[in-house]
């Protein structure tokens, strides 16, 4: 087992017992299944049931109830070692639809784990955006959100990780790109000087389970990334897909003005429908920023957690993963 997994059995002093929420979500459930299969008890704050067979299937503890549920949050904290925040809200169009979840859920979350004797290590699952709160409504509820974490937390030790665009099997958000590079098409997306870090989903697991690690000591922000230092380019990522596809991949220039017009249109229709929309003027804002590069380093000295996966190794996989799912019956 490599140094980026946690092994319960190697006397590390690891925790024994993890809460987790987001669970039913692309990240929290691959974090769920990890931390199993790496042999502790997980328990899992569970606000919509029809969604959590696998989970309980698994051996996932459940504990009904959503992040404004202090019962059931309690319940949630109750004598573990750990508390993982996966949870989030992604979509919206004011900023009090994401602050719901991204700064008053993680605030109650926080609030009521600080108060558990001994308190649990707290990891809170934030994102790049929050580097630059300017930019969008949910961008500024992730730095709300860490500041918010830092405000209550007291003794608690926390660490926030921002990782940058995550991707792999069971993603659906960036999965539409990445089948459109092997259809032939790279959408670029504003600048063709934008650069942007990545990281594979499985990374970035084997990032959470090193913080649990005991001789981790690991506390406040940090940034993570595939390994791949300064980022890439919209060449880099036509250069590493294209031997995926065996054809060339032909790049695409979509102009921030018509994201623009079409977020627009999305805001308005969302508006109109009583509906959360993906793409909105915020989003265009990010979509189109020039600098979503990370810096591992601190990451990587306070807990000796290295990527295993560049983006060609991660999109093969995904691929994989996507193909198997085509080759289901039923689907």
């Amino acid at each position: 087992m490599s140094n980026d997994r946690l092994d319960p059995t190697s006397g590390s002093g690891g925790p024994k017992r993890v809460a987790i929420t987001g669970a039913t979500g692309f990240i929290g459930g691959q974090l769920a299944t990890a931390l199993v299969g790496a042999g502790l008890g997980v328990r899992a704050l569970i606000r919509n049931p029809a969604k959590a067979n696998y989970l309980t299937r698994l051996g996932v503890e459940p504990i009904p109830g959503d992040l404004s549920d202090s019962v059931a949050l309690s319940a949630l904290v109750a004598d573990v070692d750990a508390v993982v925040h996966c949870a989030g809200s992604v979509r919206g169009i004011t900023e009090a639809d994401f602050a719901r979840v991204n700064v008053a859920g993680l605030e109650q979350l926080a609030s009521v784990a600080s108060t558990v004797n001994p308190p649990p290590l707290f990891i809170s699952l934030s994102s790049l955006a929050a580097r630059e709160p300017q930019l969008s409504a949910y961008a500024a509820s992730k730095r709300r959100g860490e500041d918010a974490l830092a405000r209550v937390a007291g003794a608690m030790r926390w660490i926030a990780l921002r990782p940058p665009a995550v991707y792999g099997p069971g993603d659906r958000e960036m999965l539409p790109l990445l089948l459109s590079l092997m259809r032939g098409f790279a959408p670029v997306l504003g600048s063709s000087e934008a650069r942007i870090s990545l990281l594979y989903v499985e990374d970035l697991v084997a990032a959470i389970q090193r913080c649990l690690v005991a001789d981790s000591g690991a506390h406040g922000k940090f940034e993570l990334h595939d390994g791949r230092v300064g980022g890439y380019s919209w060449d880099d990522i036509v250069k590493a897909a294209t031997p995926l596809r065996g054809r060339p991949i032909r790049p695409i220039r979509v102009s921030a003005g018509l994201l623009r017009g079409v977020s627009r249109v999305s805001l308005a229709w969302a508006r109109l429908t009583r509906s959360a929309p993906m793409l909105t003027p915020g989003k265009v804002r990010e979509l189109t920023h020039t600098d979503w590069v990370c810096d591992n380093g601190p990451f990587t000295d306070a807990t000796g957690w290295t990527p295993r996966f560049g983006f060609a190794d991660g999109l093969e996989r995904t691929l994989a993963w996507h193909k198997s799912l085509k080759q289901r019956p039923g689907l």
